[in-house]
């Protein structure tokens, strides 16, 4: 007689596994599942007690993946792709009128144009809920790899290997100061302006930062902020402050409320353009293309 044998691996614990490989810190996945930090440790515990390996080591607050965890991952990602699809053709046939939406953005965007979009996206849509969240964007980019988010949206992305980029608007990066500092009699303002100015720089690390930086080489004048931010809505801030100028993205200085900020071009011109990631070879929802719709009006109006 053939004995048929039980498979033990709950696709639950394979879910909580999945958003822990994405997020590496317990507490950020327990918040990403909607259920309690004990409960994704404990879920932890039982896979690796099932599957007979250790699947992370902690490393200070960081759940940092093993070899054997980074290998199962691999082998049961595909299921997580064949569930993704399954919602999506669910939320398909009911016609975009319910289901659930997962997006990312970086915070130039996250903060400026997606909450207009996402307010008109979701006016006539009830049913509809949304997994939103503004990261860093290398935690953008490896959310759409995996499949966590089915839309991420970035500033300055050529292309990714891995990704389709899509390149929605293109826009210069400006300058911004209050009113009453010497350089807003200008129209148009550069390195050598600001060199001589209290200036806001972005963090090199960044991607913004680094074509900061380009752009202060390539007119021989020494890239040296008095303050180094990692976000330009930071830099925004410090600007209305009085603290200096601060040279952003056009869609952050576009999108400061309650800001009184002059702005004026920036040159030599940095060129930065709105990006939509997705996943290639997948075909997205009809919630996530119908939301691609609405945020490409916004961006190009």
């Amino acid at each position: 007689m053939q004995i048929t044998r039980r498979n033990d691996l709950s696709l639950r614990l394979l879910e909580i596994f999945g958003m822990l490989m994405l997020h590496q810190t317990t507490v950020a996945a327990a918040e990403a599942l909607g259920i309690s930090q004990p409960s994704v440790s404990t879920a932890i515990k039982h896979l690796e007690q099932q599957v007979g390996f250790a699947l992370f080591a902690r490393e200070k607050k960081r759940m940092v993946p093993t070899n054997q965890g980074r290998l199962l991952f691999e082998e049961v990602e595909p299921l997580f792709d064949q569930l993704r699809s399954v919602e999506s053709r669910v939320r398909d046939l009911r016609g975009g009128a319910v289901g659930k939406l997962r997006l990312m953005a970086t915070p130039p965007l996250g903060h400026s144009v997606v909450p207009g979009a996402l307010k008109a996206f979701l006016a006539d849509r009830p049913g509809v809920t949304v997994q939103y969240d503004v990261r860093r964007m290398e935690n953008v980019v490896d959310a759409v790899t995996i499949g966590a988010v089915e839309i991420g949206l970035c500033l300055g992305l050529d292309n990714h290997p891995g990704l389709t980029v899509q390149k929605i608007r293109t826009e210069r990066m400006v300058a911004l100061m209050r009113a009453d500092h010497p350089l807003a009699a200008l129209s148009v303002i550069g390195p050598r302006d600001v060199a001589d100015h209290a200036f806001i720089g972005l963090d090199r690390a960044s991607r913004l930062g680094l074509l900061l930086q380009n752009a202060f080489e390539t007119a021989r004048v020494a890239y040296a902020p008095q303050v180094e931010v990692r976000y330009c809505h930071t830099a925004a801030v410090l600007a209305q402050s009085g603290t200096g100028v601060a040279v952003v993205d056009s869609y952050t200085a576009a999108f400061q409320p309650d800001m009184e900020l002059v702005m004026r071009p920036f040159d030599p011109a940095i060129p930065v353009s709105a990006c939509m990631l997705t996943r290639p070879g997948r075909a997205m929802s009809r919630l996530a293309d119908e939301f691609a719709q609405v945020l490409m009006a916004a961006l190009t109006r």
